[in-house]
């Protein structure tokens, strides 16, 4: 029997949509206010979902402190209160948008869960706005 376990978790940080390449005026009209070169903040909330199968002798599919503890080390250490832009290395070179933030985030999962497990990320960069990626 296959089912999802979830474990949400928050992270405040600021960033800035820009290419490098471009100059301010088509970095502002691609991304708008978010190419701000003062940067913006969100207060992002995150869903990290884990399926596979319930452990006969346990009953758990993963033990969700393990899940918490994971999510914690990968994603609330090294993203809250930070400029992702700035301070964050997977975001040097690449343009922190929720979707990209989003694949970031899966890959340091997929890194940590077991292979057995599907892994999915629904992270909301405003209580509207949120993007699901489940490594396709």
């Amino acid at each position: 029997m296959s089912l999802t376990v979830y474990r949400k978790a928050h992270f405040n940080a600021a960033h800035r949509l820009f290419k490098k390449e471009w100059d301010d005026a088509k970095n502002l009209e691609v991304f708008g206010k978010c190419s701000n070169p003062n940067y913006h903040g969100h207060n992002y909330e995150l869903v990290v979902g884990i399926t596979g199968e319930i452990d006969p002798e346990t009953g758990f599919l993963m033990d969700l402190k393990i899940l918490r503890d994971i999510i914690k080390e990968e994603v609330e250490d090294p993203f809250d209160h930070k400029n992702l832009n700035i301070e964050v290395p997977e975001f040097k070179n690449l343009n922190p948008t929720v979707e990209n933030i989003a694949v970031v985030i899966w890959n340091k999962m997929r890194a940590r869960i077991n292979e057995e497990y599907k892994i999915s990320i629904k992270l909301y960069e405003t209580p509207r706005n949120f993007v699901v990626f489940n490594g396709h």
